[in-house]
């Protein structure tokens, strides 16, 4: 039991610490959260009609999957690259790595010959 004091003494500061920040909150927020919701917000004018006026083109969200894709192929590339300067690291890995990049690169080229990068 005694070596497991310090993960006991751990979760009751964590407990202890989020019902604290959740007591705190309950005192300082507004009273009323709402209230102002429908009050012009920066550009002076009241808010008029539904919500849908404004829709996105689903354009932009395949746009911003697409970067998210890219990204964590270069938080992939980032450490092997690293590790690829080990002398002991074998072929293995640089295959596998070679195929997770050809994949990658059939789905850019899936994606720009649907039209998906297109700005039209």
């Amino acid at each position: 039991m005694l070596t497991y004091l310090a993960v006991i003494i751990m979760v009751g500061f964590v407990i202890g610490l989020g019902a604290a920040v959740l007591f705190m909150g309950s005192l300082m927020r507004p009273r009323n959260p709402y209230g102002r919701k429908l009050t012009p917000w920066e550009c002076g004018m009241e808010p008029v009609g539904e919500a849908s006026e404004g829709l996105f083109r689903v354009h932009y969200f395949v746009i911003a999957i697409l970067f998210i894709v890219f990204d964590v192929e270069t938080l992939f590339l980032f450490p092997w690259a690293v590790i690829l300067t080990d002398k002991t690291i074998s072929i293995l890995v640089f295959v596998e790595m070679f195929i997770f990049i050809v994949v990658l690169a059939v789905g850019l080229v899936y994606a720009w010959a649907k039209g998906a990068l297109e700005w039209v």
